[in-house]
């Protein structure tokens, strides 16, 4: 006879997972690539951006942390937006979440089979994206524990190779070896024409950059419900956020800008490889090729372990197919995972048959896809909180500080962040998506409503 599936999940990620998928989570693959390109249009300033920027995602995760200390569960946001602000935001949250995942996912095992051809030219890029997905999805699928130990390697590679730089550079600072040693000196972090030297317009338009490079930092708070001790852990790895941010963020721009003036950074390349080959480190191109593909790998397994999550979570009112809200023998949501496989493969479809322009135009759709996921966070914590002060439900001993105040400056950002979107190019096409989206979710929430009500008129 065959094991019955059970009905909730197994708590199987230890501290040492969650804080590590916390802190790989708050390291994207952005700050390896795309710190070369904000770095050029900004200049050394670019370190107050991403404190900044840092500073409003450490509100919105102790926003969700209060959130969390109050019902930890899985499906997090979504959950804490149907009930406090109401049922229309618990689906469109959800779905609206899915789909940015969806699409990250895409774009990283993209990213991955672009990679492998740098040691394997000749090999198709949907190859290696492919046997990604399937290795992924394949993790998921046999226990939340495996999930957990590839996400905690994941991210030590990640930190490895961050702090390995930061203590090289420091080194270099003081001894004067390598290649670079002539030339590097902290003042060349102002001394080529000062902390903006492109003017503040440049500046401000680096925020639509920087804030993506956050895109699965809010991860970490579905791991609730699965998690040993999460009103223990969660709260610490939580307030690690924003000193993490300042370590692997600042700090590693901190070190690449006294290395070599930040003139010297191609827009085009990544900055770590120059400053891995300025440092006279062998195969410094392939270090930071290896450390990329971790880094895709682990945003797309994140991937594969929220949305089934939160599909499940979905399915639990209705607003998804039951069927997909089962768990398997192995207490992990199966057959969710099994439509998330089924929709990242459209990506290496779209990636084999499909001209780039066409798949950048999808891959816009997370931009503003997570700028909405943070805001129903910092409003359903707002809703949380009014709650409280009517004395509606108890209060929590961890509180996001200086709230409701901090809640509408974080709100405020994120809009302007939205607007921001409108003076690119390469990101404008998200805000001509958004209304798509904001449809599309309208008539699924239309239909799923009209559904739920059928199905209990029937039973009636």
């Amino acid at each position: 006879m065959s094991e019955p599936a059970p009905e909730e999940y197994r708590k199987e990620l230890s501290n040492r997972h969650i804080n590590m998928i916390a802190l790989g989570g708050a390291i994207g693959v952005g700050l390896f690539l795309g710190s070369g390109k904000a770095l050029n249009q900004v200049g050394p300033g670019l370190m107050l951006i991403y404190a900044i920027a840092g500073v409003m995602i450490f509100f919105v995760m102790r926003a969700l942390g209060e959130l969390l200390m109050y019902r930890p569960v899985s499906g997090s946001f979504a959950e804490y937006a149907g009930e406090f602000i109401g049922p229309w935001a618990k689906f469109a949250t959800g779905w609206g979440y899915w789909l940015v995942w969806i699409v990250t996912g895409m774009a990283e095992i993209t990213a991955v089979g672009e990679y492998f051809q740098f040691w394997f030219p000749e090999l198709p890029q949907w190859i290696p994206a492919l046997g990604a997905l399937i290795v992924l999805s394949g993790v998921n699928l046999i226990a939340v524990k495996l999930f957990g130990e590839f996400e905690f390697w994941f991210a030590l590679i990640k930190v490895v190779a961050i702090v390995s730089m930061i203590v090289l550079v420091a080194l270099i600072l003081i001894f004067g070896f390598s290649e670079a040693g002539d030339t590097a000196a902290v003042s060349n972090i102002w001394s080529q024409g000062g902390f903006f030297p492109n003017g503040p317009t440049s500046a401000l338009l680096a925020f639509q950059i920087v804030m993506f490079a956050f895109i699965g930092v809010e991860m970490v708070g579905q791991t609730a419900s699965e998690s040993k001790n999460p009103k223990q852990v969660l709260p610490k790895a939580i307030n690690a956020v924003m000193l993490r941010i300042l370590i692997f963020y600042v700090g590693a721009l901190a070190a690449l800008t006294a290395l070599v003036p930040w003139t010297s950074f191609s827009p085009d390349g990544s900055p770590f490889v120059q400053a891995f080959a300025l440092i006279g480190i062998p195969a410094a191109a392939g270090i930071i090729n290896f450390v990329v593909i971790t880094a895709a790998l682990s945003s797309c397994n994140s991937g594969i372990f929220s949305t089934g999550r939160m599909l499940r979570t979905l399915s639990e009112d209705g607003h998804a197919p039951n069927a997909v809200g089962r768990l398997s023998a192995r207490a992990v949501p199966s057959r969710a995972i099994a439509v998330t496989f089924g929709a990242m493969l459209i990506g290496v479809v779209l990636n084999y048959v499909a001209p780039e322009e066409a798949f950048t135009y999808i891959t816009s759709a997370s931009t503003v896809g997570a700028l909405f996921t943070w805001g129903m966070i910092v409003i359903a914590h707002l809703g949380f909180r009014r709650k409280v002060a009517r004395g509606e439900i108890q209060a929590t001993t961890f509180r996001m500080p200086w709230a409701p105040y901090s809640n509408y400056v974080v709100l405020a950002f994120l809009a302007m962040v939205v607007v921001l979107l409108a003076f690119d190019s390469d990101t404008v096409i998200a805000l001509y998506i958004t209304p798509v989206l904001v449809i599309a979710l309208g008539i699924g929430y239309v239909v799923s409503r009209r559904r739920s009500t059928e199905r209990e008129s029937a039973r009636i």
